[in-house]
């Protein structure tokens, strides 16, 4: 299909009529002779902002090529009341027995336009509201990372704005797959200490998403009397440790000097410079502080089980741990990869599925660690698989340590008296995605996925097996090193 032009009436296959978006409208005969029932009828949010000006031109086309008010601007309208107002209003159509509401509620497709913050708030929202049919959700890559399009196959470079791409976009919406995702929620608790706060600092700019942290209110059931509480969530992953510290230093150089932060180049070579300083890239130039390895700055245990915590065993050498929901991190690349047979039956591992209750852990040593993603079966150190995660931190590890949800790090202080500041993961529920047919997630409920006996002996044993070529790259932003960068001039 060239631009969805080739049929007069494909536009018509998303569009909703005011008088069920609008609870005020009044012209509602006018509506139904105008409008067939669509095929696929969308609600799309976009961020203006992101983007760069991409954002705001997006906006634009699709209010033209569609009713403007099932196009919100996220920047004017939280989605959470668009999706409440615009639920609620369907509902009392459907309980007058309007057949066409209640088939706008059955066939209903969100599309969200962003960065994976913009996305993640969606996601949460749509996780959060428990709506009676709960939308798929499409997702256009309008951020820096996108790791969340292209886990699901819309891509990870900023698509055009103009009316051809719009409809080649809605087309492969029109033609999408549902698959199921897990949401992870994260709990934080600490002892109120006896002198000084122990918060976590919030991220800087921090989307109003779920990957932010919220104190929780004395009437929720965490709150501990006594303690401070604080829960949120992610899609993609949690990480701590290294690549969170450089990341926080990056998001902390940006704010303090927006204007030096105008290109893609300039932007990486300012992560290779603060990587190099904080010993990421040379761990072996810079004295190695006992805070930076994962195992003596914290006690780690999962759960494979129901209600059976183990202790995880982390290498020493460990600097950066990363539990991962999706096959796509910073950038696009699978830090998993895929265990082959020997490794699955020796281990107890499956592949990555993305609705299968399992988080994914992943260590690394350092930055030219992470240059083993860009080989074709390279993958990081596999630590395990689990239903949930938790994070001991005691007094004396360390003064702070930093970490990073979906892409927006935090540093987060640690206990000075004698008690302990607990992170813990666990399952929360699922949303439903949309992705195109040839997507790198793979479903446990879709037959085309690889299962334990019939995976192909996709993996390296050898992590540092890595061609010349490769040495000046990392494996995505907390790792890369421009190759127009001279690594000589960085320390």
């Amino acid at each position: 299909m060239a631009c969805g032009s080739s049929d007069p009436n494909f536009m018509k296959n998303f569009q909703i009529p005011n008088y069920l978006l609008v609870a005020e409208w009044t012209d509602k005969n006018h509506d139904l002779a105008m409008n067939a029932p669509p095929t696929c009828p969308v609600l799309v949010f976009i961020n203006s902002k992101s983007g760069g000006q991409l954002g705001g031109d997006l906006l634009k086309t699709y209010r033209t090529l569609l009713n403007e008010k099932q196009v919100f601007d996220l920047g004017e309208e939280a989605p959470d009341k668009v999706l409440s107002r615009v639920y609620v209003n369907l509902e009392n159509c459907k309980s007058q027995n309007d057949q066409l509401a209640a088939r706008i509620m059955e066939k209903l497709r969100l599309i969200v336009a962003g960065g994976d913050g913009t996305a993640g708030w969606l996601l949460g929202v749509v996780c959060d509201l428990e709506l009676s049919h709960p939308p798929p959700i499409a997702t256009v890559p309008l951020g820096t990372g996108n790791n969340l399009p292209f886990a699901f196959g819309w891509g990870k470079k900023n698509p055009g704005t103009d009316e051809c791409s719009v409809k080649t976009f809605l087309d492969q919406v029109l033609k999408a797959k549902e698959m199921k995702i897990d949401n992870w929620h994260i709990l934080m608790r600490m002892k109120v200490p006896k002198h000084g706060a122990c918060d976590p600092i919030a991220p800087l700019e921090l989307p109003h998403s779920l990957h932010a942290f919220h104190r929780v209110s004395e009437a929720d059931e965490l709150n501990m009397e006594g303690y401070h509480t604080f829960r949120g969530g992610f899609w993609n992953y949690f990480s701590m440790g290294m690549d969170a510290q450089v990341s926080y230093a990056f998001h902390s150089e940006r704010k303090m000097n927006p204007e030096k932060f105008k290109n893609q180049l300039v932007n990486q070579t300012t992560y290779a410079k603060l990587g190099c300083k904080q010993g990421w890239f040379f761990a072996s130039l810079v004295q190695t502080l006992r805070g930076q390895n994962i195992a003596l700055l914290a006690k780690v245990k999962i759960m494979k089980t129901r209600d059976k915590w183990e202790d995880l065993d982390i290498p020493s050498s460990i600097r950066s741990i990363v539990c991962l929901n999706l096959p796509s991190f910073s950038g696009g690349l699978n830090p998993w990869g895929t265990p082959n047979t020997r490794k699955q039956r020796d281990r107890d591992l499956t592949p990555p599925f993305v609705d299968d209750g399992l988080l994914e852990i992943v260590g690394f040593r350092n930055a030219w660690h992470g240059l083993v993603l860009l080989a074709p079966k390279g993958h990081g150190t596999r630590l395990a698989q689990a239903h949930r995660i938790r994070f001991e931190f005691h007094r004396g590890a360390a003064e702070e340590t930093f970490m990073r949800m979906d892409g927006e790090p935090w540093k987060q202080p640690l206990p000075a008296d004698d008690d302990t500041v607990v992170v813990e993961i666990s399952h929360h529920g699922q949303v439903n995605m949309l992705a195109t047919h040839d997507c790198k997630s793979r479903s446990v409920l879709d037959p085309m996925s690889p299962r334990h006996n019939d995976v192909a002996d996709y993996d390296s044993d050898e992590e540092n097996s890595l061609a010349e070529e490769y040495r000046k790259f990392g494996a995505a932003d907390t790792f890369r090193i421009p190759d127009e960068v001279d690594i000589s001039h960085l320390s």
